[in-house]
């Protein structure tokens, strides 16, 4: 088969020991050794408030959650309703219980939409962090480079209009370019959410200073877990728990473990699975230091 091959399909410019590029310093290692003091696990809690089309263009890819069926997809528009009606409510009031601070990641051309939700997010004290325009503006890099700087600058214009001055950054669907860091921290944004490459936050290099990558696991996200995989309940807090529980075995003053993880409304908000969610919550506040994004980054 390879003497059918392009001669340079082997080829690859930036191939060298280690990583293919210099946003961190790279190195290869295992957990920690353990110095210092003992230390607690801090985790960012995220929820995203999602914007759907109805007749996604899907490229490169249509992100999760996307419609799935011939438009028009009613059935898993009107689900993702739901989400931003009804279930993200019933997550902010499990929040609000438990004293507990997330970070809302909202789609931007969202924000006129959903003005209530957003007063309630703020009223409760919790952050709000930008995840890009809507759910079917991927970033990649065979997109045009002018169109991707558009997008990273009227996201910021519409918070701005909004009266929102977010930190911290989620792509859609976690989708990057090899331009999306330099962007972002162009036009103000110092955390990111997209990587889950370590299990402590990093600062990474750009163009325009450093921004700071918060782990967040896709492994112990309610979609991966619950859709994908189709785990009960209580396997999912069972994989949370042993999550934070073996951070905190390895967690020292000098090696602080954290990470994220995510909550979405139109999947962890459903009737059946809240009370599930709010006992989980429970548990994890007493061994697990909650924080936001931005504070983790910080």
């Amino acid at each position: 088969m390879t003497d059918k091959l392009p001669r340079d399909y082997l080829d690859y410019p930036k191939r060298r020991y280690g990583q293919d590029h210099d946003r961190y310093q790279w190195s290869y290692k295992s957990d920690p050794a353990a110095k210092g003091e003992p230390s607690t696990t801090s985790i960012a809690l995220i929820i995203p408030v999602e914007r759907f089309v109805l007749n996604p263009a899907g490229v490169p890819f249509r992100a999760p959650g996307s419609m799935v069926t011939q438009y028009p997809d009613l059935r898993h528009f009107t689900s993702r309703d739901y989400g931003n009606r009804i279930g993200v409510y019933r997550l902010l009031k499990v929040l609000r219980t438990l004293s507990l601070p997330a970070t809302f990641v909202v789609n931007a051309s969202l924000l006129n939409h959903v003005a209530p939700l957003i007063d309630s997010i703020q009223n409760d004290g919790h952050e709000i962090a930008a995840l890009g325009l809507d759910m079917d503006k991927i970033h990649w890099d065979e997109l045009d480079s002018k169109t991707e700087r558009q997008w990273v600058q009227e996201t910021r214009e519409l918070f701005t209009k909004a009266n929102l001055h977010p930190t911290s950054w989620m792509s859609p669907a976690r989708q990057q370019s090899t331009r999306t860091l330099d962007l972002i921290a162009e036009h103000g944004f110092t955390t990111c959410l997209d990587w889950e490459f370590d299990c402590t936050p990093m600062p990474m290099k750009t163009d325009h200073g450093d921004i700071t990558m918060i782990p967040n696991l896709n492994e112990l996200d309610d979609r991966k877990i619950f859709i994908e995989k189709r785990h009960s309940e209580d396997d999912w807090a069972t994989q949370i728990i042993e999550a934070v529980e073996y951070s905190n075995s390895i967690a020292t003053t000098s090696s602080p473990q954290g990470f994220a993880f995510t909550l979405t409304p139109y999947i962890s908000g459903l009737p059946f699975r809240i009370k599930a969610i709010a006992k989980t919550l429970a548990h994890l506040k007493t061994v697990a230091n909650f924080v936001t994004a931005e504070e983790m980054a910080h």
